[in-house]
């Protein structure tokens, strides 16, 4: 196939985007630099809102984590959470921060957005999540993907915003079912998004697909998606998300319809990423054996990650005084029920058969590695050095790889220094 993705434009807000989106990974994976590039480059970046108080504590030096924990503390070892909160106008101030600082930043013709978690409860599910929607759209953020969850009640969240029909706003389904009761309920103030992320079951991360994902498959959902919005006269752009990992695959979807593709496998292993060098490398390193889709994740979702990264093995004491952002509105999280029903049951060798992981402890260590599927192939986009490492890739090298290639070719990168030289000072951690 001759054609390139750079033939395409992606068309929202009086703009013509090229149409590569690269889609918002937590704890902060997609990190500002990640997204700015997306932008200067001309398509669309996103940064992630997971763990945002978190992430603006690493990146901007403030100290939500711990000032968390201080009005906590007493509770540490309890295993009733019940009264364990966010403030709320902590999490708005720090999204608000977060999302400003990368918005002051931006250059270039391309649009950056935040990737908005549902499932992010934080103890306070409506408050907190309309406090981040709302913080965010304060801040100038261009766009706002909904993402882990049906979002039902969202829009009606931030109705009332000044920037609420101005901000382009979207939702990410797997089906044309959770699509439906999306558009029936943003109708109700009159709403339609401006476009609509198809994900496939072969995505990285949380999954909307339970553990028969292997029954089905991206372009069917993509198709039925699309065919129902034409069928309803509504004119969204629809974005395939998961498995498109060549240039050549993103033209077969726009050829089919598609206003977009949405990507992300590909940039884990760059130097904008937030992964810690090493852990890039173990994703460079990973076979197809070493990629599984498990229930280990307390939201309820299937999660696809390396099987040998540390979140599989280490069972933690919960550290919901600190984080808690799976708790539900009663204080409750499958993991830490799971944890102090082991620890009454047996002590610490019962804690390894404990089904669920702390997602909030591993994320914020990088110890859990979700991944694309085709993480595996990873190792076909670069090359190695004379000490066995893999070059590390920059987020424009993938970025034009993608824009410009044809037949399902991948251009390498240019020799280099080894990537062990390299340093990302966005991946350091402060524990509470």
């Amino acid at each position: 196939m001759s054609k390139k993705l750079d033939d395409f434009r992606l068309k929202l807000a009086g703009k013509e985007l090229v149409p590569l989106v690269i889609g918002g990974m937590g704890v902060n994976i997609s990190t500002t630099e990640l997204a700015l590039e997306a932008a200067r480059l001309g398509g669309v970046g996103h940064i992630s809102d997971a763990m945002m108080p978190a992430v603006t504590d690493d990146v901007l030096g403030t100290h939500f984590v711990s000032e968390k924990l201080s009005r906590n503390c007493g509770n540490v070892k309890q295993p009733d959470k019940s009264g364990v909160f966010f403030q709320v106008a902590q999490v708005a101030e720090a999204t608000r921060l977060y999302v400003s600082k990368t918005m002051e930043r931006k250059q270039g013709p391309g649009l950056v957005f935040l990737n908005c978690m549902e499932k992010l409860t934080m103890g306070n599910p409506k408050e907190t999540l309309q406090a981040r929607l709302k913080a965010a759209l304060d801040a100038g953020i261009d766009g706002i993907t909904l993402s882990a969850g049906l979002h039902l009640a969202s829009f009606a969240l931030m109705a009332d915003h000044p920037r609420f029909r101005d901000a382009l706003l979207g939702i990410i389904v797997s089906s044309v079912r959770a699509l439906k009761l999306f558009l029936k309920r943003a109708a109700r103030v009159n709403r339609p998004p401006d476009y609509v992320v198809v994900e496939g079951p072969l995505a990285g991360g949380h999954l909307g697909f339970g553990l028969d994902w292997k029954k089905f498959d991206l372009k069917a959902i993509f198709q039925e998606v699309v065919q129902y919005l034409k069928k309803e006269g509504l004119p969204i752009p629809v974005i395939p998300a998961g498995g498109i990992f060549t240039g050549t695959d993103a033209v077969e979807y726009m050829e089919a319809g598609a206003g977009a593709v949405q990507v992300a496998t590909r940039f884990t292993v760059t130097r904008e990423s937030g992964l810690p060098e090493d852990v890039k490398q173990r994703y460079f390193e990973a076979e197809e054996e070493d990629i599984e889709v498990n229930m280990l994740s307390p939201t309820g979702y299937p999660m696809r990650m390396l099987k040998n990264c540390p979140a599989v093995s280490r069972r933690v004491r919960p550290a919901c005084d600190a984080y808690g952002y799976l708790l539900d509105g009663t204080g409750h999280c499958s993991y830490l029920e799971a944890y102090y029903q082991a620890a009454q049951n047996g002590g610490a060798d019962k804690l390894h058969e404990i089904q669920k992981v702390c997602l909030c402890t591993h994320m914020r260590r990088y110890q859990c590695w979700t991944c694309g599927h085709y993480t595996y192939r990873l190792k076909e986009t670069t090359r190695r050095n004379p000490d066995g490492t893999y070059q590390i890739l920059s987020a424009e090298h993938v970025f034009k790889d993608y824009q410009f290639s044809t037949d399902h070719q991948i251009a390498l990168p240019e020799e280099c220094v080894p990537c062990s030289v390299i340093r990302n000072p966005s991946a350091v951690i402060r524990d509470p």
